[in-house]
């Protein structure tokens, strides 16, 4: 299985917001979709389109004007890694078997077996937070200030 790219990259703009998480309001940084995009080198279009999701699931607070951006809306020890993919991938079957109609459906095993293969790979991600991919936080704080 392969993740879309649409969810790699709010992994990695969760990240990025995680990295610069300050401990207080005042020491919050606000991200903005140039900054991202400069960093990963990204189309904005995508990132637009991202960040706006993100922010409907309620893991980024957006706000708007000159000095607006977007920083990380919970705590990093609160996002587990299983909602985010789930949310970002959509949580469709991994195996279709209705369109088109596959002929083997009736005595078939593979959809039974992958969807549990799929259900143990979301629970072993639920054990992990974003806070978790923040282990080597000055390094990354680092290659993100450089990468611009």
């Amino acid at each position: 299985m392969q993740l879309k790219k649409y969810t790699d990259y709010g992994l990695r703009i969760l990240m990025y917001l995680a990295a610069f998480e300050g401990k207080s309001v005042g020491e919050r940084k606000l991200a903005t979709i140039r900054e991202i995009c400069d960093t990963f080198s990204l189309s904005a279009n995508h990132v637009n389109k991202v960040v706006h999701h993100l922010g409907r699931l309620n893991l980024i607070e957006t706000r708007r004007g000159k000095n607006g951006g977007f920083l990380l809306a919970q705590a990093p020890e609160t996002i587990h890694l299983d909602y985010v993919i789930r949310q970002l991938e959509g949580d469709e079957p991994w195996i279709e078997c209705h369109n088109p109609y596959c002929v083997a459906l009736p005595a078939c095993e593979l959809n039974a077996i992958v969807g549990q293969g799929k259900e143990l790979f979301y629970q072993h991600l639920h054990q992990f937070t974003l806070q978790d991919l923040l282990k080597k936080r000055a390094q990354l704080q680092q290659i993100f200030s450089t990468a611009c």
